[in-house]
């Protein structure tokens, strides 16, 4: 057989297993459907046509006709959830925490907004695998350091390269603003003064803000400026400006320079003391991506239950906030986003605003949520089943999921090890 006929026979049989395996109109039966938008329909029937959702509504005394669907399933006494959203996060961006050569979420230098994250993602990281098993099925790959870091971008958990995950390339630039340090005085009684490395700093970004609004108004552009062409979306409102910042004070400093500078999308990032700022926050509607509920606050002052309690502070004063889990080891935390927003249940939201704030609130600040954060017609069928509780370490089991559409292999590591040694073993 000649070697054409041969390549012709093995993409038939390729595509042609890939047809059979893929189901592109099925339908969800009976299970207990958490909109992400505050609603919950018992006993649900949810409709997926070709990647996106065709119908959501009640089961109740409808008749369906199974020959009209590739499959249909029943799922009584299950939950169906959106996909959750993992924001500000650089999972995909490393391998090895001891190999530096596999660290792609850093740069030299200060200024790098035309770094991209995206093209760094990598879809055959081993921990991405472990991440979806918990029902997080997209990412926001960050970029890390500098002043201003560079460009995140909105990636699917699963997928044949970078090009083929990605959700929303470019969502915004990343800016770790100065924090304001008093420095300390010898003489007692005298005011502390603002540290020049401070102003400094300040006076730079200040600059260059302002250098890429001529740069951008320029329209008779000779030579081209890539870290001020990486500027334009963000100057044009078109795309996120993320402002890294946690005492009240560098976030007010923060929200005055991006009305400076005339910035019509600021998201603040961190937010630990945003509580103390809420009137400010709410008036000007900017969102806040907070860290970590399972931490400590800043402050030894602080009550030690602060960081429990701040989503139900943004929350009653309805600030428009997410949660997210920079910090160490990150990447691997990932899985344990529904368990942060489980934890502010008990201190205050209740138990469909903690989803909102993994899904639907973080799908509003990225600027995705025409596609994902919600089950709605005519958004992409990205959403899980669990056998309990999303939010609940305990009961948080999920069996199926979908991207897209496209269902979601939910093994890793972890799980074929176990698989492999409790027949080794002969465990029951």
């Amino acid at each position: 057989m000649k070697l054409k006929n041969i390549y012709y026979l093995f993409l038939f049989v390729f595509i042609g297993g890939y047809a059979q395996n893929k189901k592109s109109h099925f339908l969800i039966f009976g299970s207990t459907t958490h909109i992400g938008n505050g609603q919950i329909i018992e006993n649900s029937v949810v409709a997926v046509n070709n990647g996106t959702i065709e119908m959501v509504g009640s089961a109740k005394g409808l008749k369906i006709n199974p020959k009209a669907y590739d499959t249909v399933y029943y799922f009584e006494g299950k939950h169906l959830y959106p996909a959750l959203l993992n924001a500000n996060n650089i999972l995909g961006l490393h391998d090895a925490e001891a190999v530096r050569a596999t660290k792609d979420f850093e740069e030299i230098g200060i200024l790098n907004p035309h770094i991209r994250a995206l093209i760094a993602y990598n879809t055959d990281n081993k921990i991405i695998p472990t991440v979806k098993t918990n029902g997080v099925l997209y990412t926001q790959c960050t970029p890390r350091n500098g002043l201003i870091s560079g460009s995140s971008s909105i990636m699917a958990l699963e997928g044949w390269n970078w090009e083929d995950a990605v959700l929303k390339a470019d969502d915004g630039i990343h800016v770790n603003f100065p924090q304001f340090r008093s420095e300390s005085t010898e003489k007692e009684g005298e005011q502390a003064k603002e540290p020049s490395k401070y102003t400094e700093t300040l006076q730079m970004l200040d600059k260059f803000f302002t250098d890429a609004h001529a740069y951008v108004k320029n329209g008779n552009i000779t030579e081209k400026n890539i870290r001020f062409e990486a500027m334009r979306n963000v100057l044009n409102g078109k795309s996120n400006l993320y402002l890294h910042a946690n005492k009240a004070k560098d976030i007010l400093t923060a929200i005055h320079f991006a009305q400076k500078h005339q910035v019509k999308k600021p998201v603040i990032v961190g937010g630990n003391e945003a509580y103390k700022i809420v009137k400010e926050l709410k008036e000007k509607n900017i969102p806040v991506m907070l860290n970590r509920v399972h931490d400590l606050p800043d402050r030894s002052d602080e009550a030690v239950d602060l960081m429990y309690t701040l989503p139900f502070l943004l929350q009653k004063e309805s600030v428009l906030f997410c949660l997210q889990l920079a910090g160490d080891m990150e990447a691997a935390q990932s899985r344990n986003l529904p368990f942060n927003a489980g934890t502010a249940v008990t201190y205050g939201l209740s138990k469909e605003e903690a989803l909102q704030s993994i899904s639907l609130n973080t799908a509003k600040i990225l600027g995705v949520d025409e596609w994902i954060g919600s089950i709605e017609e005519k958004k992409l069928a990205s959403i899980v089943i669990s056998d309990g509780d999303i939010l609940d370490m305990k009961s948080n089991h999920i069996t199926h999921a979908w991207i897209a559409g496209k269902e979601v292999r939910l093994t890793n590591q972890q799980t074929e090890l176990y698989e492999r040694y409790k027949t080794k073993y002969g465990i029951k």
